[in-house]
Protein backbone atom coordinates (compact mmCIF):
# COMPACT_ATOMS: atom_id res chain seq x y z
CA UNK A 1 0.00 0.00 0.00
CA UNK A 2 2.87 2.47 -0.67
CA UNK A 3 2.65 5.76 -2.01
CA UNK A 4 4.05 5.70 -5.52
CA UNK A 5 2.14 3.22 -7.92
CA UNK A 6 3.12 0.25 -7.78
CA UNK A 7 7.22 -13.47 4.96
CA UNK A 8 8.72 -15.89 8.98
CA UNK A 9 11.73 -17.89 8.74
CA UNK A 10 11.73 -20.97 11.07
CA UNK A 11 12.47 -19.14 14.72
CA UNK A 12 11.34 -20.00 18.18
CA UNK A 13 8.70 -17.52 19.18
CA UNK A 14 8.48 -16.43 22.33
CA UNK A 15 10.59 -17.89 24.89
CA UNK A 16 14.79 -18.82 26.05
CA UNK A 17 13.78 -22.21 27.53
CA UNK A 18 16.01 -23.17 30.19
CA UNK A 19 15.71 -27.47 30.75
CA UNK A 20 17.67 -29.37 32.87
CA UNK A 21 18.57 -33.12 31.87
CA UNK A 22 15.79 -34.08 33.83
CA UNK A 23 13.18 -33.12 30.99
CA UNK A 24 14.02 -36.63 29.33
CA UNK A 25 13.67 -38.23 32.55
CA UNK A 26 9.65 -36.19 33.05
CA UNK A 27 8.52 -37.49 29.46
CA UNK A 28 9.16 -34.31 27.82
CA UNK A 29 7.74 -32.39 29.76
CA UNK A 30 9.44 -28.87 31.97
CA UNK A 31 9.83 -29.66 35.83
CA UNK A 32 7.11 -27.90 38.23
CA UNK A 33 10.60 -26.04 39.84
CA UNK A 34 12.22 -25.25 36.38
CA UNK A 35 10.32 -21.89 34.97
CA UNK A 36 10.28 -20.78 31.74
CA UNK A 37 12.24 -17.74 30.92
CA UNK A 38 9.66 -15.28 29.26
CA UNK A 39 12.09 -13.30 26.76
CA UNK A 40 8.87 -11.69 25.16
CA UNK A 41 7.37 -8.38 25.48
CA UNK A 42 3.93 -7.36 23.81
CA UNK A 43 4.03 -3.56 23.76
CA UNK A 44 0.70 -3.34 21.48
CA UNK A 45 -2.64 -5.34 21.53
CA UNK A 46 -5.82 -4.79 20.57
CA UNK A 47 -9.08 -7.21 20.27
CA UNK A 48 -11.70 -4.81 19.42
CA UNK A 49 -13.40 -5.55 22.54
CA UNK A 50 -15.25 -2.44 23.10
CA UNK A 51 -18.27 -0.42 21.84
CA UNK A 52 -16.02 1.43 19.26
CA UNK A 53 -12.50 2.13 18.14
CA UNK A 54 -10.13 3.08 20.79
CA UNK A 55 -8.82 6.05 20.02
CA UNK A 56 -5.92 6.04 22.65
CA UNK A 57 -4.54 3.35 20.37
CA UNK A 58 -5.48 4.75 17.15
CA UNK A 59 -5.55 7.83 14.85
CA UNK A 60 -8.62 7.95 12.23
CA UNK A 61 -6.97 9.07 8.95
CA UNK A 62 -9.14 12.12 6.99
CA UNK A 63 -7.78 12.30 3.30
CA UNK A 64 -8.75 14.79 0.58
CA UNK A 65 -6.11 13.11 -1.33
CA UNK A 66 -5.35 10.05 -2.20
CA UNK A 67 -2.13 7.87 -4.31
CA UNK A 68 -2.38 5.32 -6.81
CA UNK A 69 -5.27 6.64 -8.59
CA UNK A 70 -7.56 4.97 -5.37
CA UNK A 71 -11.30 6.00 -5.79
CA UNK A 72 -12.13 6.29 -2.55
CA UNK A 73 -12.21 9.12 0.12
CA UNK A 74 -11.49 8.29 3.90
CA UNK A 75 -13.20 9.83 6.56
CA UNK A 76 -13.99 9.41 10.39
CA UNK A 77 -17.37 7.58 10.29
CA UNK A 78 -19.04 4.97 12.21
CA UNK A 79 -20.41 4.02 8.49
CA UNK A 80 -16.95 3.15 7.40
CA UNK A 81 -15.29 2.27 10.54
CA UNK A 82 -17.06 0.09 13.63
CA UNK A 83 -16.75 -2.31 15.84
CA UNK A 84 -18.55 -5.69 15.48
CA UNK A 85 -19.51 -8.10 18.44
CA UNK A 86 -21.31 -11.49 18.06
CA UNK A 87 -22.80 -13.06 15.26
CA UNK A 88 -21.76 -10.04 13.31
CA UNK A 89 -17.69 -10.46 14.17
CA UNK A 90 -18.01 -13.80 12.11
CA UNK A 91 -15.54 -15.47 14.71
CA UNK A 92 -14.01 -13.46 16.64
CA UNK A 93 -14.19 -14.25 19.71
CA UNK A 94 -14.13 -10.57 21.38
CA UNK A 95 -14.76 -8.30 18.76
CA UNK A 96 -13.58 -7.43 15.69
CA UNK A 97 -12.80 -4.19 13.79
CA UNK A 98 -14.61 -3.52 10.25
CA UNK A 99 -13.33 -1.40 7.95
CA UNK A 100 -16.13 -1.46 5.54
CA UNK A 101 -16.21 0.83 2.58
CA UNK A 102 -19.91 2.49 1.20
CA UNK A 103 -20.95 3.93 -1.85
CA UNK A 104 -21.66 7.84 -1.49
CA UNK A 105 -21.93 9.52 -5.09
CA UNK A 106 -20.54 13.17 -5.45
CA UNK A 107 -19.10 13.38 -1.63
CA UNK A 108 -16.68 16.51 -1.19
CA UNK A 109 -13.97 16.19 0.65
CA UNK A 110 -13.34 19.79 2.48
CA UNK A 111 -10.58 20.44 -0.50
CA UNK A 112 -13.60 20.05 -2.37
CA UNK A 113 -12.47 16.84 -4.44
CA UNK A 114 -15.15 14.65 -5.64
CA UNK A 115 -15.42 10.93 -4.46
CA UNK A 116 -18.27 8.18 -5.31
CA UNK A 117 -16.69 6.09 -2.69
CA UNK A 118 -15.96 6.73 1.30
CA UNK A 119 -13.82 4.09 3.26
CA UNK A 120 -11.70 3.71 6.52
CA UNK A 121 -8.22 3.94 7.25
CA UNK A 122 -6.72 4.06 10.71
CA UNK A 123 -3.02 4.23 12.25
CA UNK A 124 -0.67 4.51 15.48
CA UNK A 125 1.04 7.14 14.88
CA UNK A 126 2.98 8.91 17.52
CA UNK A 127 1.06 6.38 19.97
CA UNK A 128 2.98 2.86 18.94
CA UNK A 129 5.96 2.32 17.17
CA UNK A 130 8.64 0.42 17.35
CA UNK A 131 11.77 -0.73 15.84
CA UNK A 132 12.22 -4.75 15.44
CA UNK A 133 9.59 -7.06 16.65
CA UNK A 134 6.92 -9.18 15.55
CA UNK A 135 4.25 -7.11 14.20
CA UNK A 136 0.88 -9.61 13.59
CA UNK A 137 -3.18 -9.53 12.76
CA UNK A 138 -5.68 -11.94 12.48
CA UNK A 139 -7.76 -11.03 9.58
CA UNK A 140 -10.67 -11.76 7.10
CA UNK A 141 -11.89 -10.16 3.85
CA UNK A 142 -14.72 -10.50 1.51
CA UNK A 143 -13.88 -11.26 -1.81
CA UNK A 144 -14.41 -8.54 -4.94
CA UNK A 145 -11.89 -7.06 -7.95
CA UNK A 146 -10.32 -3.97 -7.10
CA UNK A 147 -11.03 -4.55 -3.06
CA UNK A 148 -8.04 -2.97 -1.83
CA UNK A 149 -7.40 -3.88 1.90
CA UNK A 150 -4.01 -3.83 3.40
CA UNK A 151 -2.59 -4.22 6.84
CA UNK A 152 1.63 -2.31 6.61
CA UNK A 153 3.84 -0.41 8.57
CA UNK A 154 5.43 3.01 7.74
CA UNK A 155 8.29 4.72 9.01
CA UNK A 156 8.26 8.42 10.01
CA UNK A 157 9.79 10.44 7.28
CA UNK A 158 10.30 11.16 3.51
CA UNK A 159 8.71 7.84 1.59
CA UNK A 160 10.56 5.81 0.62
CA UNK A 161 13.23 6.96 3.08
CA UNK A 162 11.89 5.99 6.03
CA UNK A 163 10.63 2.37 4.67
CA UNK A 164 7.55 0.82 4.39
CA UNK A 165 6.79 -2.54 5.45
CA UNK A 166 3.72 -4.09 3.55
CA UNK A 167 2.45 -7.33 5.67
CA UNK A 168 -0.54 -7.94 3.52
CA UNK A 169 -2.00 -6.80 0.71
CA UNK A 170 -5.40 -7.79 -1.45
CA UNK A 171 -6.18 -6.72 -4.66
CA UNK A 172 -9.97 -9.11 -4.67
CA UNK A 173 -8.47 -12.32 -6.08
CA UNK A 174 -9.35 -14.41 -3.23
CA UNK A 175 -6.97 -17.14 -3.51
CA UNK A 176 -3.63 -15.31 -2.82
CA UNK A 177 -2.50 -12.03 -0.71
CA UNK A 178 0.86 -10.64 -1.19
CA UNK A 179 3.52 -8.83 0.59
CA UNK A 180 6.25 -6.10 0.05
CA UNK A 181 8.75 -4.13 0.62
CA UNK A 182 9.69 -0.36 0.00
CA UNK A 183 12.66 1.87 0.43
CA UNK A 184 15.05 3.99 -1.85
CA UNK A 185 15.89 2.15 -4.29
CA UNK A 186 13.43 -0.29 -4.46
CA UNK A 187 10.25 1.36 -4.03
CA UNK A 188 7.07 1.55 -6.34
CA UNK A 189 7.56 -1.55 -8.83
CA UNK A 190 9.72 -3.06 -6.06
CA UNK A 191 12.14 -5.69 -6.68
CA UNK A 192 10.60 -7.35 -2.87
CA UNK A 193 7.16 -8.57 -3.25
CA UNK A 194 5.71 -11.77 -3.20
CA UNK A 195 2.32 -13.76 -3.24
CA UNK A 196 1.16 -16.58 -1.08
CA UNK A 197 -1.68 -18.46 -2.80
CA UNK A 198 -4.04 -20.12 -0.18
CA UNK A 199 -5.67 -23.51 -0.64
CA UNK A 200 -9.57 -23.46 -2.64
CA UNK A 201 -11.25 -23.91 0.81
CA UNK A 202 -8.49 -21.47 2.66
CA UNK A 203 -8.87 -18.46 0.92
CA UNK A 204 -8.92 -15.00 2.08
CA UNK A 205 -12.61 -14.85 2.95
CA UNK A 206 -11.33 -16.84 6.00
CA UNK A 207 -9.20 -15.85 9.05
CA UNK A 208 -5.39 -15.80 8.13
CA UNK A 209 -2.99 -14.22 10.79
CA UNK A 210 -0.59 -12.00 8.67
CA UNK A 211 3.09 -11.50 9.94
CA UNK A 212 6.66 -9.98 9.87
CA UNK A 213 9.30 -10.83 11.83
CA UNK A 214 11.46 -7.80 11.55
CA UNK A 215 15.17 -7.68 12.91
CA UNK A 216 17.79 -5.70 12.36
CA UNK A 217 18.53 -7.60 9.31
CA UNK A 218 15.73 -8.94 8.06
CA UNK A 219 12.27 -8.98 7.60
CA UNK A 220 10.34 -12.46 7.17
CA UNK A 221 7.29 -12.67 6.37
CA UNK A 222 4.74 -15.20 8.01
CA UNK A 223 0.91 -16.30 6.91
CA UNK A 224 -0.72 -18.06 9.40
CA UNK A 225 2.62 -19.15 11.20
CA UNK A 226 4.39 -20.17 8.08
CA UNK A 227 7.44 -17.89 6.50
CA UNK A 228 5.96 -16.80 3.12
CA UNK A 229 9.10 -14.21 2.63
CA UNK A 230 11.97 -13.05 2.99
CA UNK A 231 13.83 -9.57 2.46
CA UNK A 232 17.62 -9.09 4.11
CA UNK A 233 19.64 -6.28 4.28
CA UNK A 234 22.10 -7.43 2.08
CA UNK A 235 19.43 -8.19 -0.27
CA UNK A 236 18.19 -4.14 -0.35
CA UNK A 237 21.66 -2.78 -0.40
CA UNK A 238 21.94 -4.38 -3.77
CA UNK A 239 19.52 -1.73 -4.56
CA UNK A 240 19.59 1.25 -2.05
CA UNK A 241 20.12 1.87 1.93
CA UNK A 242 18.22 -0.26 3.90
CA UNK A 243 15.42 1.79 5.80
CA UNK A 244 14.43 -0.27 8.41
CA UNK A 245 16.29 0.79 11.70
CA UNK A 246 14.11 2.94 12.44
CA UNK A 247 10.95 3.29 14.42
CA UNK A 248 7.53 2.75 12.32
CA UNK A 249 3.90 2.80 12.78
CA UNK A 250 0.82 0.13 12.08
CA UNK A 251 -1.84 0.95 9.48
CA UNK A 252 -5.21 -0.59 8.61
CA UNK A 253 -7.01 0.54 5.43
CA UNK A 254 -9.38 0.01 2.43
CA UNK A 255 -8.63 1.20 -0.33
CA UNK A 256 -10.57 0.69 -3.62
CA UNK A 257 -9.46 0.71 -7.36
CA UNK A 258 -6.23 1.91 -8.43
CA UNK A 259 -3.16 1.40 -10.33
CA UNK A 260 -2.50 -2.21 -8.28
CA UNK A 261 -5.61 -3.38 -8.45
CA UNK A 262 -6.22 -2.04 -11.86
CA UNK A 263 -2.39 -3.78 -12.93
CA UNK A 264 -4.35 -7.34 -12.10
CA UNK A 265 -8.14 -7.11 -13.27
CA UNK A 266 -7.28 -4.50 -16.41
CA UNK A 267 -10.74 -2.46 -15.31
CA UNK A 268 -11.42 0.88 -16.70
CA UNK A 269 -14.98 0.85 -16.23
CA UNK A 270 -17.00 2.04 -14.41
CA UNK A 271 -14.11 3.59 -12.07
CA UNK A 272 -9.98 2.83 -12.70
CA UNK A 273 -9.69 -1.00 -11.38
CA UNK A 274 -13.03 -1.32 -9.95
CA UNK A 275 -15.69 -3.36 -11.65
CA UNK A 276 -19.39 -3.23 -12.06
CA UNK A 277 -19.67 -6.64 -10.45
CA UNK A 278 -17.83 -5.10 -7.05
CA UNK A 279 -19.08 -1.81 -7.50
CA UNK A 280 -22.77 -3.69 -6.85
CA UNK A 281 -21.34 -5.47 -3.94
CA UNK A 282 -19.82 -2.57 -2.39
CA UNK A 283 -23.24 -0.50 -2.84
CA UNK A 284 -25.17 -3.79 -1.20
CA UNK A 285 -22.77 -3.77 1.65
CA UNK A 286 -21.08 -6.91 1.15
CA UNK A 287 -17.17 -5.81 0.91
CA UNK A 288 -15.67 -5.82 4.78
CA UNK A 289 -12.69 -5.99 6.20
CA UNK A 290 -12.52 -7.65 9.50
CA UNK A 291 -9.67 -7.75 12.24
CA UNK A 292 -9.75 -9.70 15.06
CA UNK A 293 -6.51 -8.47 16.62
CA UNK A 294 -3.51 -6.73 15.92
CA UNK A 295 -0.17 -7.05 18.18
CA UNK A 296 3.07 -6.36 18.79
CA UNK A 297 5.80 -8.49 20.07
CA UNK A 298 9.25 -7.30 20.92
CA UNK A 299 11.79 -9.81 22.34
CA UNK A 300 13.62 -8.18 25.41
Amino acid sequence: MHSLPFLRWAALLGAGFILSCSMTENNGTIPEDHPVENKDQTIFFDDFSGKELDRTKWNVEITGYTNNKEQQAYVDSSATIYIAHGADAEGAANGALVLQPRFAPGFLTPEGRSFDFISGRINTRKKVEFTYGEASARIRMTEGAGLWPAWWMLGNGPWPDAGEIDVMEYIGEQDWASAAVHGPGYSGETPFVNRLYFPGRNDVTHWHVYAVDWTPDSLIFKYDGAPMFRVTRTMAEHYGKWAFDNAQFLILNFALGGAYPAKINGAKEPYYGLPSPTVEAIKQGHSRLMVDWVKVVKKV
